[in-house]
């Protein structure tokens, strides 16, 4: 290869990793955008994927500051080079992309591009996307090393050398992409079966309280006349089920609106939850959690969700007088920790007997966000639930 130490094998294994770590889209097409530029030495690099009204559904650049890319405006159309590249799926190497005969131009705000290279990322004989780099950065006498440079009249700075490694990273990307879009949808099919499960659970419980509430309010109107001391108190009765059903209300609500993560931070949407839930039953419920940073948003779901699940498990089968739940800092991850002072069990009776209180799903998220799960349980002696992520 002929652009130096970057494109190395070392420095091609580690944009292969990079892109394989991530499970959610925008992740790995970020992790593609930034590898693909700085392996081929490029000042501009993007990667769009089409959707199906002429238009794109993402699409991401590296090297354009957030201010440039607002001011640019709206996503770009189909059109020009970009429409070779999904539509004849090939791939474009030019010296100068506004001399192209099907350049269309571009907006205002739009940095100038000039010498340019474009692959098409196919998934089989479907074309799921487009990567594509411009300005060969190079060194020139008088300016810092990787300053765009100019270029021999009619030739391209990037080179067939870089065309067959952006080949090799356009594979990969495919392979990455694909598995991310699996990933995000088992994510909506599990949400879809976790919401299934909360509103079959709130029926079952509102329900019973609904049909306590009912007789209690019964047995205060015959007792009113002949007998207003006992009325009375049925009637406080009416009111405290009234509470309880309206806090497990509370609770199944919180559980299924969709967790504010992105806005609030997984220890501050733990411990809103947590303390809904602590109202809500008669056991005890704490929470505390120290030192956590921002995690890549796959796992801060998986914790949050396997938190949900070693909850739901605590309080609804345990018989627990006190729940605690903690979160710490690990390295560069987090840990997470329930444990219940309940009624516990044995692991592996429960796994022969297929009853898992959920611990393959939630064995199933910590793994699927690189995380490990461990249980401890003892008849009689309560569980802890141990969730541990790598950071991002």
């Amino acid at each position: 290869m002929s652009h130096g130490p970057r494109s190395g094998l070392a420095a091609v294994s580690s944009a292969l990793l990079a892109m394989s770590r991530h499970l959610e889209v925008r992740d790995v097409l970020k992790t593609i955008v930034a590898s693909a530029r700085e392996l081929l030495d490029a000042q501009y690099a993007a990667l769009g994927v089409p959707d199906d009204h002429g238009g794109f559904a993402q699409f991401v650049v590296d090297g354009v500051s957030e201010e440039q890319w607002k001011a640019i405006g709206p996503l770009p159309r189909q059109h020009g080079i970009l429409a070779a590249m999904l539509h004849e799926a090939r791939s474009e190497r030019l010296a100068d992309v506004r001399k192209d005969p099907r350049f269309e131009g571009w907006p205002k705000a739009h940095p100038d591009l000039v010498d340019f290279l474009g692959l098409p990322i196919r998934d089989g004989d479907e074309v799921i996307g487009a990567l594509f780099l411009a300005n060969k950065l190079r060194p020139v006498e008088g300016h810092p090393p990787h300053s765009p440079g100019p270029e021999p009249e009619g030739s391209c700075g990037f080179t067939q050398d870089d065309e067959e490694l952006l080949g090799i990273l356009a594979q990969h990307a495919a392979i990455a992409l694909t598995n991310a879009r699996l990933y995000e949808r088992s994510r909506e099919l599990t949400i879809a079966e976790e919401r299934s499960r909360l509103a079959h659970e709130l029926h079952d419980a509102v329900s019973q309280k609904l049909f306590s509430l009912r007789l209690t309010a019964q047995a205060a109107a015959r007792l009113v006349d002949r007998d207003p001391s006992r009325a009375k108190g049925e009637l406080q009765q009416v009111a405290a089920l009234a509470a309880e059903a309206a806090d497990e209300l509370r609770a199944a609500v919180v559980e299924l609106r969709p967790a504010a993560l992105d806005e609030d931070g997984l220890v501050a949407t733990l411990r809103t939850q947590i303390q809904v839930l602590d109202r809500a039953h008669s056991a005890r419920v704490t929470f505390s959690g120290h030192g956590v940073k921002a995690l890549p948003a796959s796992q801060e779901e998986a914790l949050l969700r396997v938190a949900q699940e070693a909850l739901h498990n605590a309080l609804r089968h345990s018989g627990a007088d006190h729940v605690d739940v903690t979160l710490d800092r690990r390295g560069g991850g987090a840990v997470l920790r329930v444990t219940d002072d309940g009624t516990g069990f044995d692991p592996q009776a429960v796994r022969r007997a297929g009853r898992h209180l959920g611990l393959v799903s939630m064995r199933d998220r910590a793994s699927g966000a690189g995380g490990s799960l461990t249980v401890e349980s003892v008849p009689g002696k309560g569980t802890t639930i141990e969730m541990e992520v790598p950071g991002g």
